[in-house]
């Protein structure tokens, strides 16, 4: 089986654990099924490429069609790549569910894109303090100044200042797996993940799982909601 998933948010919500409230947030996992694989022999890896969504055939390109064809599903709308469990194997066109991958109490790695906000100041945007807010003070909510007059005599690259904020690929480490509801195709996380509502989101086996402080995380998360 893949170590990962597909998934859409829903929303957040809470539920609660031994009399205590859990902040999580629900995913809807619709039907992934697996569109091509990855070998070592031909492509020097082991992977497996999902796809999940429903498409319009006729806004499918010929060559995705063809890939689609051979894996005996329809056009899918999101497709991604995850690496395999090692010395399993899946085939094209199988169906990839919920509780194949995870399992509660696993820590999962989880990528979305962030809500757009648009231009931001340099205060919304890095969270700078900002000037006085006293009286005879003309800037309260400037940057301020961005580089010497002499010596670079320039603005660096890299520089923090206003501009676009969010709209970008967010990854967040480390959640916890709450519960699975597989009648529903849907699981609940720990906490809050990136996008707003009908984010497709790629949920992946945490990188951060094998850490000292992870395994930690991990332990008590498998006590915390084995019942």
């Amino acid at each position: 089986m893949p170590k990962g998933i597909i998934g859409k948010k829903i929303g957040m919500t809470r539920v609660f654990v031994e009399d205590k409230a859990i902040p999580v947030t629900v995913i809807q996992v619709e039907p992934n099924y697996v569109v091509n694989i990855r070998t070592p022999e031909k492509d020097g890896y082991s992977a497996v490429v999902l796809g999940s969504g429903t498409k319009k055939e006729k806004r499918t390109p010929k060559p995705m069609k063809a890939i689609f064809e051979k894996a005996g599903v329809k056009p899918l709308k999101t497709l991604a790549e995850f690496p395999l469990k090692e010395g399993e194997e899946v085939q094209l066109g199988q169906e990839i569910k919920i509780e194949d991958v995870f399992e509660k109490g696993d820590l999962v790695d989880i990528t979305g894109k962030s809500k757009g906000r648009g231009f931001a100041s340099a205060m919304k945007r890095w969270d700078f303090s900002g000037f006085k807010k006293s009286h005879g003070s003309r800037y309260h909510r400037a940057i301020g100044s961005i580089g010497a007059c002499s010596d670079p005599g320039r603005v660096w690259k890299t520089k923090r200042m206003p501009g676009h904020y969010g709209n970008e690929n967010i990854t967040v480490q480390g959640l916890e797996i709450v519960d699975i509801i597989p009648e529903k195709n849907v699981i609940l996380v720990k906490g809050s993940v990136p996008g707003h509502t009908n984010t497709i989101l790629k949920i992946k086996a945490s990188v951060i799982a094998n850490r000292r402080k992870g395994k930690r995380k991990l332990e008590r998360a498998k006590a915390a909601y084995a019942s």
